[in-house]
């Protein structure tokens, strides 16, 4: 017993540097899992189509991971995502409007980098414009920018409802296919702009880490402290859109991921400052996402897409989340 209660306490007394190295190393074993597992082509043909694979899959758990604890920084609030203010569907609507104007043929053909770099521009564009309004001019509550995201949320989904209606069967079968996040769809050829643009994100964030914990003890906190507030928050939020439209131009829409890896990030990283807890949750979702794909690929040899399961239990730890906030 007394064995068992000293674990426990030099398990609880671990620096954040040590839980940080004890998840990168597990990050790396799901990584050499999915490189190694059930090969049956040959190494120099498996290995560089797999990694391509894998690095597409760490920037796109990077970016989800990176963008909410920003976001949840920015409103500090743990069960807010930039997925709940209705950007899957804006993403939906961006597609069915290409499609409708472009037609099935040209839509297919279209240039991959010229389409996703669209797409950001777009994406990136339109939540910068929202999240200024929201933050900057408006100053909004909790429960107002909830409203406004379940809102803009059923806009654009009627909106992209009533394109399906007007397109070729043919083509909303097209349409169909980019409904869901998919992990076996990506462009190899995006990963150098997508790093690109990621990397500049990153850079900033690192200079910023210490202005981001002062961020989320509050406006008055902040304020008294030095920090610009207006342009530290506009900064993050042109940080979060273009990770949110990077990591949506990859794969596809993904909205309760971040809720998840954040809020598992928080409680396991022994600390709450921004060089700690970012990383953590960037390495659970690697976790997540590669160690997820390669169970369900080449060992469950499961046909189920795993941004169904993720986003089925994202959903469901997003309810637990509400629920517990209510009752206190």
């Amino acid at each position: 017993m007394a064995n068992s209660v000293g674990k426990a306490q030099t398990v609880a007394k671990q620096s954040p540097n040590a839980r940080l190295l004890i998840m990168g190393l597990i990050a790396l074993l799901s990584i050499v899992a999915f490189l190694t597992l059930n090969v049956r082509a040959s190494w120099a043909f498996t290995l560089p189509f797999r990694a391509e694979k894998v690095v597409a899959i760490v920037f796109v758990g990077i970016a989800i991971a990176t963008s909410t604890v920003l976001f949840q920084t920015l409103t500090q609030n743990r069960i807010l995502t930039p997925g709940i203010m209705g950007f899957d569907a804006f993403f939906m609507l961006l597609q069915s409007i290409m499609l409708l104007g472009l037609g099935r043929i040209a839509f297919v053909q279209f240039s991959p980098q010229v389409k996703w770099l669209f797409e950001v521009v777009m994406m990136s564009g339109a939540l910068c414009g929202l999240y200024y309004w929201l933050f900057l001019r408006q100053k909004r509550d909790i429960a107002v920018l909830v409203l406004v995201g379940i809102v803009l949320g059923v806009l654009f989904r009627s909106l992209n409802s009533l394109i399906g209606r007007m397109i070729d069967p043919v083509d909303f079968d097209v349409l169909q296919d980019l409904m869901f996040a998919s992990f076996n769809r990506i462009d190899g050829t995006l990963l150098t702009i997508a790093g690109s643009a990621m990397t500049l994100v990153f850079v900033w964030l690192w200079r910023q880490r210490f202005v981001l914990d002062i961020l989320q003890l509050g406006d008055a906190v902040a304020v008294n402290l030095g920090v610009n507030r207006r342009a530290v928050t506009l900064k993050l939020i042109v940080a979060i859109a273009l990770l949110v439209s990077v990591s949506t131009a990859l794969v596809g829409p993904v909205t309760f991921f971040g809720i998840l890896v954040a809020n598992i990030a928080y409680a396991i990283c022994g600390s709450y400052q921004h060089r700690y807890v970012i990383p953590m949750a960037a390495l659970l979702a690697i976790v997540a996402l590669v160690g997820g794909q390669a169970l369900l690929e080449y060992v469950l040899k499961f046909g189920t897409s795993l941004s169904i399961v993720i986003e089925f239990l994202g959903g469901m730890f997003f309810l637990w989340l509400v629920i517990r906030q209510g009752r206190r």
